[in-house]
């Protein structure tokens, strides 16, 4: 299989990592690995603090997320916002609305890009969350437009930004998505959603749970082993492969629905096939 420049440079999410498996990810992936921490809504300031040192300290790049709608108030961001930069060097966010209908000072991601004071309190770059499948509560023509915001709005605070999309079991999506965002100016970098090696009721679980319809409708089909074959998104990779001249600049990013140790193996696997040697460390 001939995988794609993207799969040589990946990042990796990671739900409520155990210490263990913090452990085991500084031993399997390359140095400076993004591992992007999920916001879990019980889930502590305490709890998301510890990982971050702890992935800190393993030699991997902690990339929190940060749910708007989530955050009580102004005070609450600074004050997780001084203990992630001061206690473990967190200097990377991925800035997301956060599926809950009440909010406090932030009602969506656009809120926080343009109040949170983000750059002031020691963030140097952001991700910000696409839908190449749409969502299921926001319009498409208003994903768009808060997209163009979002960008605009962190560039101008000094802001690197980058793209992380939801995943997707269709190749096809994906490229016509990018095709669009890239042919309305967008050329910051997309880091591509899919699914690492799992169970397909596993990935259906969680295609209905994320709104990730169209994917649903393959998987449910009886299509899963064509789009996402038995042990992770190879096809898909191969079908981006063939459009990468037409992409931009893409990384993969990696869902780890089938547990974060075996998702970590799985993308150093993609990496090392790519690149015929270990993979290199994400920057």
């Amino acid at each position: 299989m001939t995988v794609s420049a993207f799969a040589r440079d990946f990042s990796i999410e990671a739900t409520r990592p155990s210490g263990s498996e913090i452990a085991q990810l500084g031993e399997i992936l390359p140095s400076g690995t993004s591992v992007y921490v999920t916001a879990i809504p019980k889930a502590a300031p305490d709890e998301t603090v510890a990982a971050a040192v702890a992935l800190r300290g393993v030699g991997l790049e902690p990339v929190i997320h940060i749910a708007a709608r989530r955050l009580a108030s102004a005070d609450a961001l600074q004050d997780v916002m001084r203990r992630l930069t001061g206690e473990a060097g967190v200097r990377r966010l991925l800035v997301i609305g956060g599926d809950i209908d009440t909010a406090g000072p932030y009602a969506d991601a656009l809120a926080l890009i343009q109040k949170g004071d983000l750059r002031r309190n020691g963030i140097e770059e952001i991700g910000i969350g696409a839908y190449p499948e749409g969502h299921p509560r926001i319009p498409t023509a208003r994903l768009e437009a808060s997209l163009d915001e979002k960008i605009a709005s962190a560039t101008a605070q000094g802001l690197r930004v980058n793209i992380v999309t939801q995943f997707s079991f269709s190749g096809e999506h994906i490229i016509i998505w990018l095709k669009q965002l890239r042919g309305s100016g967008i050329k910051n970098r997309v880091g591509i959603g899919l699914a690492g090696p799992t169970s397909v009721p596993a990935l259906i679980r969680y295609a209905k749970r994320c709104g990730v319809s169209t994917s649903l409708r393959g998987l449910a089909s009886g299509m899963a082993t064509s789009l996402v074959g038995n042990v992770g998104p190879d096809r898909i990779i191969e079908t981006l492969t063939a459009w990468q001249h037409e992409l931009g600049e893409t990384r993969l990013h990696c869902f780890s629905f089938g547990g974060v140790v075996q998702t970590a193996r799985y993308a150093c696997n993609m990496a090392q096939a790519g690149s015929g040697q270990k993979a290199t460390a994400n920057s």
